[in-house]
């Protein structure tokens, strides 16, 4: 392993950095190393960091490492991690209300608060795991719940706009943004519902081998009597049937205002896949455009290291 060529570890190095250079994220040395893409030697990473930055093909502001030569993004995100710090207490006790809900069984931070950043605009996004089959009854009193909160001007605070259940906890759009995403979750409720989340997506672990999932930060997410007394209840008055019907309506909605073009408040055209088992921001709005637009940051990041050593 000593032998290893460090050009491979600066390529590798240099694709970690592009991928957050994207979201204008310079990293620490800690953190380059936690989302390489292959595992290597720390010595040797090391030292092919260090040859980037003497280099020139990396820039260094105090402990911090990006591919642009520009200092605010040091101070955008110190400033980020102190705003974040306050809306993760927020989020803690936005998960303490959520879990209550019917058949709500896990919630997790997503989003850039997963990565300890937020800025002026950034609201709490959520990931919601629920009981099999109960995800659509689940999500629709939620988000009633959260159709109300404009009543204290709390409506935008918080985003729960990803859902699966536990029947299907496999994640299957598998590519390094999703790789990154379930990584840096950050779970508030439900440990063992998480414990056997992580389990179903080791397949991550091709795209982040150093990355362990974090379930240590999760409460146990005991339902209450009166919790359980209402599924109870709802089970009893034919839940499977309401969950399909309520599926079949917020597909339908959806559907109309991905037709009519309609724009969230990040500016991309509303989409909801929509299926028994999960609810989630459609990729084709997103995902498909991020990937590739890494990959031509990647080649070109890689085309001038190569120009760098001819």
């Amino acid at each position: 392993m000593i032998n290893q060529d460090l050009t491979g570890i600066k390529e590798n190095i240099l694709a970690t950095l592009a991928y957050f250079d994207m979201f204008n994220y310079p990293l620490t040395r800690a953190e380059i190393y936690l989302f390489l893409g292959k595992s290597h030697h720390y010595e040797l990473f090391d030292d092919a960091l260090i040859c980037l930055v003497n280099g020139g093909s990396v820039y260094k502001f105090d402990r911090f490492y990006t591919l642009k030569n520009d200092h605010y993004l040091i101070v955008r995100r110190n400033d980020g991690n102190k705003r974040a710090e306050e809306l993760i207490k927020l989020a803690g006790k936005v998960g303490d209300l959520l879990i209550r809900f019917p058949f709500v069984r896990g919630i997790a931070i997503s989003g850039s608060l997963s990565k300890n950043f937020a800025d002026d605009d950034s609201d709490v996004d959520l990931f919601i795991i629920t009981e099999k089959n109960r995800l659509w009854i689940a999500r629709t009193l939620m988000h009633c719940f959260k159709k109300l909160a404009f009543l204290v001007n709390r409506e935008h605070l918080f985003c729960m706009n990803y859902y699966i259940d536990m029947e299907q906890l496999e994640i299957v759009e598998k590519n390094i943004y999703t790789a990154t995403e379930v990584g840096t979750l950050i779970p508030l409720q439900g440990d063992m519902v998480f414990e056997n989340f992580y389990a179903a997506n080791t397949w991550t672990r091709a795209f982040l081998p150093n990355k362990n999932m974090r379930i240590a930060s999760a409460a146990p997410g005991k339902a209450s009597s009166f919790k359980r007394i209402f599924e109870a209840l709802l089970n009893l008055a034919g839940a499977n049937t309401i969950d399909n019907l309520l599926m079949k309506i917020t597909a339908k909605r959806w559907s109309k205002k991905t037709i009519l073009k309609k724009l969230n408040s990040h500016g991309t055209i509303l989409g909801l896949l929509t299926d028994k088992h999960y609810a989630k921001p459609d990729p084709k709005n997103f995902q498909g455009a991020l990937l590739k637009n890494y990959e031509c940051k990647v080649a070109r990041v890689l085309n001038h290291l190569v120009n760098v050593r001819v």
